[in-house]
């Protein structure tokens, strides 16, 4: 097998975040369910926009945040997504690229505009997304470039790529490209309203062997399973996933394979401000830990490392190095 040229590409849905703060009677009034994710047409993405208070913006799509950590790490990263040549799309390729992520997907001449998600941050730090998938949803399999994906160790794929029939197929071209190059792919389960509308097909992936490397955080595990019992559907991952890592917000990580359970204690944080991204960047850390050899505990601890640092801010994008700051609290040399 020959030396990988990027440790990690991500392929999602490329998706303009606007954040901005509110209450919860804002979301009663919006008719939105707390903590969730849902796909809204342009419309609703119009009325949303013109209710919410000020905001801020940046390049976003849950694989896409993965990726920029891992860059952030150190990691050589790429990324795939669609966007359309419009404003909006336009800053986000610039935004992306300018974190050092490779960036080369062809652009939409034409078709929906470039997608936004509106993400509200309760004072909580519960994030209720409402996402316009636009151009993202056009992603197709002739985006997906069968060398670009054979060059990198790991494909990283998103839940959220099963909503739109031809990134589904995109999605299944680039897994069987990556082990065909005898590479890994992994799969982040993105919410637990995602695996409600494709719980069957998620479990076929995992059991099938398309994804070698599962992400999850605790409501995900029970959803998948349909279960109350963590223990129980811990136990169904371990012997369904070849590597799994469960994030429990204020609990840390279990990372689980076949033969071994990991245990790793969350990180410490001054506050809790926005928990967009926390799993998107655990991901990330746990990537880069796999891609330098550091063993599952180390993964695991820049896994929740990375998470800490997000969610103490708003935004899902680290806003200093977590190469330095992963030097500066000992788990990097």
């Amino acid at each position: 097998m020959t030396t990988a040229k990027y440790d990690v590409l991500g392929i999602g849905n490329a998706i303009l975040d606007i954040l901005a703060r509110t209450d919860d009677g804002f979301l009663t009034a919006q008719g939105m369910a707390k903590g969730s994710m849902s796909l809204i047409d342009e419309a609703r993405a119009k009325a949303i926009y013109d209710a919410m208070g000020p905001a801020t913006e940046c390049s976003g799509g849950s694989a896409a945040n993965t990726i920029v950590g891992v860059a952030s790490f150190g990691g050589r990263a790429a990324y795939v997504g669609k966007v359309k040549n419009d404003q909006i799309g336009d800053f986000y390729a610039h935004d992306i690229r300018a974190a050092n992520v490779t960036f080369t997907t062809p652009i939409a001449t034409d078709g929906p505009a470039t997608a936004c998600s509106y993400i509200l941050v309760t004072p909580d730090g519960e994030r209720t997304m409402n996402t316009y998938l636009g151009a993202a949803q056009n992603l197709s399999p002739a985006d997906i470039d069968e060398t670009q994906i054979a060059d990198a160790a790991v494909t990283y794929l998103e839940g959220y790529l099963w909503d739109p029939k031809d990134a589904k197929e995109a999605f299944v071209k680039a897994s069987k490209i990556a082990h065909g190059a005898k590479r890994q792919v992994a799969l982040t389960l993105s919410d637990a309203f995602c695996i409600g509308r494709y719980r069957s097909e998620f479990l076929d992936l995992i059991r099938g062997g398309t994804v070698d490397i599962v992400f999850a955080n605790e409501a995900e595990l029970l959803s998948l399973y349909e279960s109350n019992d963590f223990d129980a559907a811990l136990k169904q991952l371990r012997s369904d996933a070849k590597l799994a890592a469960v994030t429990r917000s204020e609990k840390g990580c279990i990372v689980v394979d076949k033969a071994t359970v990991t245990e790793v204690a969350a990180s410490p944080i001054k506050e809790l401000v926005d928990t967009t991204g926390a799993g998107d960047l655990f991901a990330a850390g746990f990537l880069y830990g796999l891609a330098i050899n550091a063993g599952h505990k180390r993964a695991g601890e820049l896994g929740c490392l990375a998470a800490a640092e997000v969610i103490q801010h708003i935004g899902a994008r680290p806003q200093g190095s977590l190469n330095a700051l992963a030097k500066q609290k000992g788990l990097l040399g």
